[in-house]
């Protein structure tokens, strides 16, 4: 940003940091730039598109030089800006949560599907992270009891804090699903719900920059991805209700490894694809 200060319009500025990102292998560069240059002028994307020619003050330039250098550093837009848009949510985001994605909002989606006549239900978010999942249901259905647990405090703290910003009646508590005796969440429960960590260790490297080296290990990465499961099915198959459900998210790789660990016995079990036709979810019911 060399540029004499009253040079600076919202189409220059677009074009030289979309060129910069490039150059620094930032996805999606002209997105970038257009997510930081709206939330610094407190305007929407598509309306810079209006504001061509209009000037930058230095006051703004002063707040957007920071953002753009931390985003050429590969950190999350969505940490940068503080925040990010979930259905019809807004989810307030840091370093200590999963930065939520478009499959857990289909994931979402189908639940609210699936279930839409029903008013009175009794759901529990297993690793709620920054309590999209939960918070986004209940702004759907607010006649549902809803919990949310993970086993970070820190975690657990955004999740409330999201849940008040978004008035919606959303308990959250410490829980540990590989310590199934931890979780204090009352049953029985017509809906379970996870998307837990499920991406191998190995993985790491191949993961965008702004995935590996920003967002939190623990909500990521988990080398037994059959434990993980395991102890989730064995937890849902004690508190569900007969013919309640489960809902998973899972890694594409691995979507038949995990539905094997459902007893068909016990379960109907099925997998899901998501948007990219890619096997990204079990949709599973309790005999």
């Amino acid at each position: 940003m060399s540029k004499k200060v009253e040079e600076w319009t919202v189409l220059s500025m677009l074009e030289w940091a979309t060129d910069f990102f490039e150059k620094k292998n930032i996805p999606d560069p002209r997105h970038s730039i257009e997510w930081l240059l709206a939330e610094t002028l407190n305007v929407k994307r598509l309306d810079l598109y209006l504001k061509f020619d209009r000037p930058l003050s230095p006051q703004e330039l002063d707040t957007l030089r920071p953002m753009v250098k931390r985003r050429a550093q590969h950190e999350p837009l969505q940490y940068i800006v503080g925040f990010t848009d979930f259905m019809n949510a807004r989810i307030l985001v840091n370093e200590q949560v999963l930065i939520p994605r478009i499959e857990t909002e289909q994931l979402v989606e189908i639940i609210l599907d699936e279930h839409q006549s029903q008013e009175d239900l009794t759901v529990l978010d297993i690793g709620t992270g920054s309590g999209c999942i939960p918070i986004a249901l209940k702004m759907e259905q607010p006649g549902w009891d809803i919990y949310g647990i993970d086993i970070s405090e820190k975690a657990l703290n955004t999740a409330r804090e999201n849940a008040e910003q978004n008035d919606a009646n959303v308990s959250f508590s410490k829980g540990n699903i590989l310590a199934p005796e931890s979780i204090t969440v009352a049953s029985p429960l017509d809906l379970i719900v996870s998307n837990p960590p499920y991406i191998p260790t190995e993985e790491k490297e191949i993961l965008e920059p702004q995935v590996k080296d920003y967002e939190p290990t623990e909500a990521l990465f988990f080398d037994d991805l059959e434990k993980m499961y395991r102890s989730i099915i064995s937890f849902a198959g004690e508190k569900l209700t007969t013919n309640g459900h489960l809902y998973l998210e899972i890694h594409e790789n691995y979507s038949q490894q995990i539905l094997a660990l459902f007893d068909g016995q016990k379960w109907s079990a099925r997998i899901a694809n998501d948007y990219d036709d890619k096997p990204r979810f079990i949709i599973a019911q309790k005999h």
